[in-house]
């Protein structure tokens, strides 16, 4: 009960507490006790149900809270057992059958068993399932290939594919496929997503809105009960404004540190964490309306913008220039032999001549953060200043984050000419498959909201998500690349190195290539 009433005070106090004391002389370590961890966020969570959202923000607390049938190796993408303890393959790739973990509890009591994995799946699958309403649910996507689902006993559940297909086990371990209570879903309905219950190292508390969410340690969890005693997620949407709190002691972790303030963690009282991981930064361009539906004009684009000042000046080393849209993390699928667009921008004004174009009218959809983007602002006023150099008329407009993703993602007609993007992904498949097929057009469920449409990339991208030789899917993900960057649907602008910084009390934390946030081994002294 003294843990409870001491987040809800912080959660209230929103900080001020901890200014009052530092004021008055006391240390900030009195303020945070020992066993809680207080997470500074980019930005309040959409909701805490892993099938309705799409944020690494979002599923950063939420892999703190349920478990899937599998999960990524620790400081890898690799697939191990999580819920379930094995699996098989039939020799065709389309049937997965996986043996569950015994004596398994949700938080709530209810029991984890096959029938509760077939409840997920057919939630998000079946337009006919009576909680398919507790939607939407738009990273189900990655489960299109599923057919059917079945409990071929309490501890056995079955997968049967349409098709072979690559990806299934590591969007298995992506947080689209936690398994959630489906005694909670039946209890809160359309309001589960503020009611959460999963089998995680963390059980939730409580979510006061603009101000905290709390989760506390699960003591029976399956694989061993955190150290932690608590986490407390506060939303911080300024970037200013949480690398003060962390310097003041009234953060303990804060993740996506900006560049510009690396250096004011120097020392002893901090350390600072890097990992590199699959992550793209990039302007979606609207193809379906204004100057960007010709190709010469989206070419321009990506020659006019300066992408190494960004990375070394704005970003201040912590990225490198993206070439396409796949990452150089996944090395296996990357095309090494794609150069980047250069800064070119006499070219730029050529293309822009070539086309017709003059002094194209751009609206610039920014954020003020969000998951990945990468001192976004800042980065903004930067492009626009390289567009304008060329001839572009570029308006901005900024939009917090959960705002910004509620214009970008039905779609830019209407909108916007441009927006700001970033994807942290666990597979060469999933980016391109979301938001580049032509079937993945807003109005389909999809997120590619530039309207980008070529049936050379839709088939490249089918193949390669059904071959089950991993050679082929590299040398199909190599050569859709390639056709990509040539089409320009996107400014392709920096694959970013991840970072956190956490202070001298916290133990145990590494960041990992999924960018989620795994906390049941960290401990706070």
């Amino acid at each position: 009960m003294a843990l409870l009433s001491w987040t809800r005070r912080m959660a209230l106090a929103g900080g001020t507490a901890l200014s009052l004391a530092l004021a008055a002389g006391l240390p900030a370590a009195a303020q945070t006790p020992p066993g809680v961890l207080v997470v500074g966020q980019v930005a309040e969570p959409q909701a805490l149900d892993p099938h309705a959202v799409t944020a690494v923000n979002d599923f950063r607390i939420l892999m703190n809270v349920y478990d899937g049938l599998v999960r990524y190796a620790s400081g890898t993408l690799e697939v191990e057992p999580a819920l379930a303890t094995d699996w098989e393959i039939s020799e065709d790739g389309t049937v997965y059958t996986f043996s569950l973990r015994e004596g398994v509890t949700f938080h709530d009591g209810s029991p984890f068993n096959a029938e509760a994995v077939v409840f997920n799946f057919e939630r998000m699958l079946n337009e006919d399932h009576p909680y398919h309403d507790t939607g939407p649910f738009p990273l189900s996507f990655f489960f299109s290939s599923v057919d059917s689902v079945e409990a071929v006993d309490d501890l056995t559940v079955r997968f049967t594919l349409t098709a072979p297909y690559a990806p299934f086990l590591s969007n298995l371990a992506y947080p689209t496929g936690l398994i959630v209570s489906p005694a909670a879903v039946r209890e809160h309905g359309a309001e589960f997503g503020r009611n959460p219950s999963g089998t995680g190292p963390f059980t939730f508390t409580e979510w006061r809105s603009n101000e905290a969410v709390v989760i506390e340690a699960n003591p029976d969890y399956w694989d061993g009960a955190p150290d932690l005693q608590a986490v407390v997620f506060r939303p911080i949407t300024d970037a200013n404004t949480r690398v003060a709190e962390m310097l003041s002691g009234g953060i303990d972790l804060m993740v996506e540190v900006p560049p510009v303030a690396l250096s004011e963690f120097q020392g002893d009282a901090f350390e600072i964490v890097e990992q590199a991981g699959p992550h793209v930064w990039f302007l979606i361009l609207n193809m379906r309306e204004g100057p960007f539906t010709e190709q010469a004009v989206r070419q321009a684009a990506n020659y006019a913008i300066n992408k190494t000042a960004l990375v070394e000046d704005v970003l201040e080393g912590t990225a490198e220039v993206a070439a396409g849209p796949t990452p150089p993390a996944f090395a296996w699928a990357y095309n090494e032999e794609l150069e980047p667009y250069p800064y070119d921008p006499d070219r730029a004004r050529e293309l822009l001549a070539e086309a017709g174009v003059e002094n194209p009218e751009i609206t610039f959809f920014v954020t003020e953060g969000g998951s990945g983007m990468l001192d976004p602002v800042a980065m903004g006023t930067a492009i626009q200043a390289d567009l304008e150099a060329v001839g572009f008329d570029v308006t901005i407009e900024t939009y917090e984050w959960n705002t910004f993703l509620g214009r970008v993602n039905p779609g830019l007609e209407g909108e916007a000419d441009a927006a700001q993007m970033a994807w942290m992904t666990n597979d060469p498949d999933t980016l391109p498959y979301l938001a580049l097929r032509t079937e993945a057009w807003p109005e389909q469920g999809g997120f590619n909201s530039g309207y980008y449409s070529n049936p050379e990339v839709d088939a490249l991208l089918e193949e390669a998500r059904t071959a089950t030789d991993q050679d082929r899917r590299a040398e199909l993900y190599r050569e859709m690349q390639v056709i990509v960057q040539e089409d320009a649907p996107w400014v392709f602008v920096a694959n970013w190195v991840q970072n956190a910084v956490t202070s001298d009390r916290v133990e145990g934390f590494a960041l990992e290539p999924s960018f989620f946030l795994l906390l049941d081994d960290v401990a706070k002294n």
